[in-house]
């Protein structure tokens, strides 16, 4: 899409009227997203290195295979339950921006501004950084065996990875997606050989391992709350479409489609490469192994055991590309909502791609590879997914209480977002009140900084004079210009 009488021939000297004129308002993000698409986003994402390298911590806190197994089936239906309720806010307040736009919509800029300076600019990046540094590990892993791949050549790697990602979403909407309908296939693909690995080792009668699979559950507020998290943790990315509404084809249908498609397919997955990780693993091999995907590929295929570092790069790989689509767009909408400045609102004027929000994510992933001590910030706020999932059902709430007749193309029944918040408030809660610990006063101390640049920039709006001048250059230099929401 372009707008009226832009050319590719337009000269430099002509660029700032047309950068700054009220002609760019006809410019907006195209809707390129179909439900393929848009399945694969969802499932890319959910599907990251978790599924292969930490299900033993489901184990650690439930104690038993049964238990474990129905903490993974109860996430799923959690993830369903969120989904559902993400549909009928994303048909809604059909924006772009996900929980964002519903915090801001709903409660107002403040908490929609904590919600994006943590997230976007501090444990985003720093997520960012962590799955690149997992993918950089098991690339790197092969050309040196026997020793642990060097720090420089990881970082080096996971440096590249966030480059050639950053590249790809930089181009076009179109190779973005295609990247990720890819590596979502092979990521499918390596769940399905898990599966049918532990299928045909059942088949055999090996079933020891499931026998008395309740034998030594853990009971308790506590252990259920930390092994939901673990599970949780590698369902998290349900809701990322939301991020992208205003570039979905009719929003209204595909939204529900490929959530109802995506987020079963995961779980079923999840579920049943669980049960083949016990068909083959004893409790205490599964206990202690570091990557019980590893330890499974090592019995199962043998010589093509090293098809399971390929599959976890590549889940990597694909779920690095998936957020930095989707997070792109959050940058985007803050900026066009004026918490971020207007330079982060602007899209290239020939790709329709959000260039300066993909390109400070980058910077921002890429300055936390460099001391590789981050991890500690993205623990002590992981708390906030849920918060911020709760936070973002009670809006949903407000707006079926306040209004009941809201138009939307899509209804859950009242009991689902109460189901969801109680759930919330539950995941919240558990961790801190079963092991009480002092970063989770840093989580908070950590979001609640945000107000002192709240009131200041955005409430006061105390702007530097220069911001305007380093903007207009920006976008000459860019080639960005604004856009129009496109939520017609």
């Amino acid at each position: 899409m372009k707008t009226e009488g832009t050319e590719n021939s337009k000269s430099a000297s002509e660029m700032p009227d047309k950068i700054l004129g009220t002609g760019s308002q006809n410019v907006a993000l195209k809707r390129e997203v179909g439900l393929f698409s848009s399945v694969c986003l969802i499932a890319g994402i959910m599907i990251g290195s978790g599924i292969f390298m930490s299900p033993e911590w489901v184990l650690y806190y439930m104690g038993s295979p049964g238990a474990s197994l129905l903490i993974w089936a109860a996430g799923g239906v959690l993830s369903m339950l969120g989904g559902l309720c993400y549909v009928e806010l994303g048909t809604t307040i059909k924006e772009s921006g996900g929980n964002y736009i519903y915090l801001l919509r709903n409660f107002g800029p403040l908490p929609a501004f904590l919600y994006m300076y943590t997230t976007l600019i501090l444990t985003g990046p720093s997520k960012t950084a962590a799955n690149a540094l997992s993918f950089a590990k098991y690339v790197a892993a092969p050309f040196y065996e026997g020793c642990a791949p060097p720090q420089v050549v990881v970082k080096c790697v996971a440096a590249i990875c966030i480059l050639v990602v950053t590249a790809i979403n930089c181009f076009n909407v179109k190779l973005a997606t295609g990247t990720q309908n890819v590596f979502t296939a092979a990521k499918l693909l390596a769940l399905f050989l898990i599966l049918v690995g532990g299928v045909v080792v059942l088949i055999r009668g090996q079933t020891m391992n499931l026998q008395n699979a309740f034998q030594d559950t853990a009971v308790g507020f506590g252990p259920v709350g930390l092994a939901f998290y673990q599970a949780l943790w590698a369902y998290d990315g349900w809701n990322m479409l939301n991020n992208v509404t205003e570039e979905v084809k009719r929003p209204q249908k595909t939204l529900p489609r490929a959530i109802l498609i995506a987020i079963p397919v995961v779980t079923f997955l999840y579920v049943m490469v669980n049960v083949s990780y016990f068909a083959v693993m004893t409790t205490n091999e599964f206990l202690t192994s570091n990557a019980p995907a590893v330890t499974w590929g090592s019995k199962i295929l043998g010589t093509w055991m090293w098809l399971i570092p390929v599959s976890v790069a590549m889940s990597t790989f694909g779920t690095i590309n998936g957020t930095t689509f989707a997070a792109g767009r959050v940058w985007h909408v803050a900026a066009r909502e004026g918490h971020l400045p207007d330079i982060f609102s602007m899209v290239h004027v020939q790709r329709l791609t959000p260039f300066p929000p993909l390109i400070i994510k980058a910077f921002l992933a890429l300055c936390m590879i460099i001391p590789g001590d981050f991890v500690s910030i993205v623990n002590y706020c992981s708390f906030m997914t849920w918060l911020v999932i709760g936070v973002s059902t009670a809006g949903l709430l407000k707006i079926k209480i306040i209004e009941p007749k809201h138009p939307t193309s899509y209804k859950v029944p009242i009991i689902v977002p109460v189901i969801l918040l109680i759930a919330s408030v539950y995941l919240v809660l558990a961790p801190i009140i079963d092991k009480p610990q002092i970063e989770y006063l840093y989580a908070v101390l950590c979001i609640l900084s945000g107000i002192f640049l709240y009131f200041p920039l955005i409430h006061f709006k105390c702007h530097p004079k220069f911001l305007s001048k380093i903007t207009l250059h920006l976008q000459l230099f860019l080639q960005v210009i604004p856009t129009a929401k496109n939520i017609d």
